[in-house]
């Protein structure tokens, strides 16, 4: 299994992590943090150097209630670090963002993954994407993120997100995305109660059987918080043994805040379930 992103094949034959980098200053977890290109640089260095495979850079929160930001502030906010990273390191590098025009920027900049928390659906990102041959991830989330965890419903979750996920897809593809470019979220935390994602990552394997990668994300979430009353910075262990139960599931790529103790647990699922190279 493999994923292409322009002119690299990330290799997803065993399950790799993407390293979350945010250079926002309202990001639920890290805000502020990496507000400067010095320091996102090296955390950068940080996340490579424990095993990621790719980091994701964000400059736009999509925590719930979070301001909007606009085009302009996004872009300022992550080109320069992008370029930063893409002069340190051969790392593979994905831009968080549901606007073409920061797509573009970031793709110039040297990203060459999309990470969109709206699939694409934004005017002209299909074909922007089908012409720049990034890879990309393609998110469900019901609602948007200022108002998403305002009771969010649905009749069968797992039923629902499945069938917006294959549709999505294939409208890339009849945009002309690479079949292979193309990696699938089903969005734990976005526009979902507690019980939805749950429900999720008990039936991942539905998501694996669409056909294409499966990226999950549940690094330090709120439902992790709900459920062992733990703050933010405390969220690691519940998080790992999410992370274990999504590669069990099939996933292949893994999205978190806490990389290397993340590569530990899914080389260790993985050795489990595939064997050791000899």
């Amino acid at each position: 299994m493999k994923w292409r992103c322009r002119d690299r094949v990330i290799d997803l034959t065993r399950p790799v992590v993407m390293g979350i980098l945010n250079v926002t200053p309202d990001s639920f977890s890290d805000g502020n943090r990496y507000a400067s290109v010095e320091a996102a640089v090296e955390r950068a260095k940080v996340i490579a150097a424990e095993g990621a495979a790719i980091i994701d850079v964000g400059g736009e929160s999509t925590r719930p209630g979070a301001a909007a930001v606009d085009e302009a502030v996004e872009i300022a906010r992550t080109v320069p670090v992008i370029e930063g990273i893409a002069a340190a390191s051969d790392i593979a590098i994905s831009i968080d963002t549901s606007k073409p025009a920061v797509m573009a920027a970031a793709a110039a900049a040297g990203a060459c993954i999309v990470n969109d928390v709206y699939a694409l659906r934004a005017p002209g990102a299909r074909a922007w994407a089908a012409a720049s041959e990034v890879g990309i991830c393609l998110m469900h989330m019901q609602g948007e993120p200022r108002t998403m965890q305002d009771n969010p419903h649905y009749d069968d979750v797992v039923a629902e997100v499945c069938e917006f996920l294959a549709r999505e897809r294939n409208a890339c593809i009849e945009a002309g995305v690479d079949r292979e470019a193309i990696v699938l979220d089903p969005g734990i935390g976005f526009g979902k109660g507690l019980a939805h994602n749950l429900t999720l990552l008990k039936e991942l394997s539905r998501f694996a059987a669409l056909g294409a990668p499966l990226l999950v994300g549940v690094s330090r979430k709120s439902f992790i918080g709900r459920i062992l009353g733990r703050a933010v910075d405390e969220r690691l262990y519940g998080g790992l043994g999410l992370a274990a139960l999504a590669v069990i599931g099939g996933a292949r790529i893994v999205r978190t805040h806490d990389v290397a103790a993340t590569c530990d647990t899914i080389g260790m699922v993985s050795a489990v379930l595939q064997g050791i190279d000899s």
